[in-house]
């Protein structure tokens, strides 16, 4: 093979990669789950008895929740509105309910 022919094949088949790279990237997207499909932590799970975690923060028995700490106001909580569920950072993979609470919860700067 002569220098010129080596350097068509190799930009073709960078063209070809780049091409397949992006294609894949594409077809792909539409896979990535979306919040209302992460499953719900309940409050059986290890990692939510761990961290005192409830559905209804004004069930909540422990003595360090205030009135008006609840998951949406969170900086941990990473879902949008203030009712239904959302993903938390401290549960990857789940949503917590929004008007839930933990051990953990720290108040969003604003």
């Amino acid at each position: 093979m002569t220098q010129e022919s080596t350097s068509e094949s190799r930009r073709r088949f960078l063209k070809v990669a780049v091409g397949t790279a992006a294609a894949a990237a594409v077809v792909g997207l539409p896979r990535v789950g979306r919040a209302a499909d992460l499953p719900h932590v309940s409050e059986s799970d290890p990692t939510a008895k761990a961290l005192d975690y409830v559905e209804d923060a004004s069930k909540s028995k422990n003595p360090k929740h205030k009135p008006g700490d609840v998951c949406a106001n969170c900086q941990f909580y990473t879902g949008t509105g203030t009712t239904g569920y959302g993903p938390c950072q401290l549960f990857p993979g789940k949503s917590v309910n929004a008007q839930g609470w933990c051990v953990s919860h720290t108040t969003r700067k604003a």
